[in-house]
């Protein structure tokens, strides 16, 4: 990398496979719960959106579903490139750096404006994208719609996790957890009002659905921002005057953008594959469906984890302790094998249980109970991944998870979860037996890295161009 370093080095390989303390253990869990109390809250909003759209009919959903998943596949590219800026703050908040703090702050909030244009220009043609892909014609006029009128949440959305991320890698935790809980019951509130017009609102019916989810994600940063105002306003009192600066901005672009391109192959694949289900028959995508979406909901637990890991991981090495960082993933990396597998052995243990919770359907509770141990399977090397990519973003090494995904679910996953279906007869558990297999090699490649990367010297990032420009 071209960014400027620090000299924290050491001159001969250190032991990575250290022993975590307890103390390692206690400040990681500190982190890394409300994180997933975040993460299970975001999902909430989703939730309850489905909810009140599934009540005005079932066109409707689908067609709701449709327009967010093709928002969501281009917005994780400006979400991935902005949650790559936390490396940044926490070697910041490590070094005792705050104006390093309030430049990648004010920077990242910068980079989440300039990225709302070209991602609004992709998310405009969305009915000629969506007719390319041969999807129902009679849900595509709803479906742009919903994209639409969801633009105009964008800024709003983007400039949250920019907040969120600061904060997270200060390790400010409790002004976000407030802030969604009160995003929450603003969305629930607004879907109510919209949706069917009730207490004299106008019935809007799909549009009411996609105008909350607009209010929502602009009143995400407005909380925040007065929740953290403590934090914030020193931060944003003044411009920083190197904040237009481009060479800096570009390298700063170098360091997230591989993790909004990971995002983008992550969601490709498990996208790809759900329209793989769907062309087989109705009942398969449901069973999919459920499937996933249990795996999901238990992916918080990883998730949260390596979001710690990658906090805990970045204040070390901005404070010059390589022995701690390796300490932090090395604690992350057994708390996530452990809780992944907890959920495993549930998954493995009651899969027709877990299945009949979601759909009743004989034929539909069969297939997906056929396919919820796969996803047992499938958990062990997604928390191990999650949490090595967590560990790899705090030492703001974010090209290797890229390059797994790469590997992984396209190079691996979606070819041989192909050939097993479609070649095979394996039908739905042979894609599932693909993406099991292609979550194993980007755990291997991430595992190799971590260890490779953390044997080696760990060192601050600069993304200014000189030493100077950091006084």
């Amino acid at each position: 990398m071209a960014e400027q370093v620090t000299t924290t080095r050491q001159s001969s390989r250190a032991p990575v496979l250290v022993r975590p303390a307890w103390a390692d253990m206690r400040a990681l869990a500190t982190l890394a719960l409300p994180v997933m109390t975040v993460e299970m809250g975001m999902m909430a909003m989703h939730v309850v959106d489905a909810i009140f759209v599934g009540h005005l009919s079932a066109t409707a959903l689908a067609a709701v579903s449709l327009g967010l998943v093709y928002y969501f596949t281009v917005v994780v590219i400006g979400m991935g490139t902005l949650v790559g800026m936390d490396a940044l703050v926490s070697q910041a908040v490590g070094a005792g750096d705050m104006p390093g703090v309030r430049r990648a702050l004010q920077r990242g909030l910068l980079l989440a404006a300039v990225l709302c244009v070209p991602l609004s220009m992709i998310l405009w043609p969305t009915g000629a994208v969506l007719r390319a892909l041969h999807q129902p014609a009679e849900i595509i006029p709803v479906a742009t719609r919903v994209v639409h009128i969801s633009i105009l949440g964008l800024p709003g959305g983007l400039a949250f996790v920019v907040l969120r991320q600061t904060l997270q890698a200060m390790g400010q935790l409790r002004p976000i957890v407030l802030t969604v809980v009160l995003a929450n019951l603003l969305n629930a509130g607004c879907n109510w009002l919209l949706i069917t017009g009730n207490l004299g609102a106008p019935a809007l019916g799909v549009n009411g659905s996609a105008l909350s989810s607009v209010i929502g994600r602009t009143a995400l940063p407005l909380i925040l921002l007065w929740l953290g105002r403590d934090v914030f306003a020193p931060l944003l009192r003044e411009r920083d005057p190197l904040l237009f600066a481009l060479e800096p901005l570009r390298r700063m672009l170098r360091v997230g953008l591989p993790v909004g391109v990971q995002y983008l192959l992550e969601v490709g694949v498990f996208n790809a594959v759900a329209l793989l289900m769907g062309a087989q028959a109705t009942s398969t995508l449901a069973a999919h469906q459920v499937a996933i979406n249990l795996a999901s909901f238990t992916f918080m637990m990883p998730l949260g984890i390596g979001a710690a890991a990658s906090v805990l991981v970045g204040q070390a090495i901005g404070r010059g302790d390589p022995a701690a960082a390796r300490r932090a993933a090395i604690a992350a990396l057994t708390a996530g094998l452990l809780a992944s597998a907890v959920t495993s052995a549930i998954f493995l243990a009651m899969p027709r249980l877990l299945a009949s919770a979601y759909v009743t359907e004989p034929g539909v509770v069969a297939l997906a109970a056929s396919l919820i141990p796969l996803a047992g399977v499938f958990q062990l090397f997604d928390g191990v991944q999650a949490v090595a990519g967590g560990a790899l973003r705090g030492a703001a090494d974010t090209r290797a998870a890229m390059v797994a995904n790469i590997m992984g679910f396209w190079a691996v996953g979606l070819p041989l979860g192909l050939f097993l279906a479609f070649k095979m007869g394996m039908g739905p558990a042979g894609l599932w037996w693909g993406l099991v297999a292609g979550l194993a090699a980007v755990a291997a490649v991430l595992v190799v890295r971590l260890y490779v990367r953390f044997g080696g010297p760990l060192a601050r990032v600069h993304v200014d161009a000189t030493p100077d420009m950091m006084r």
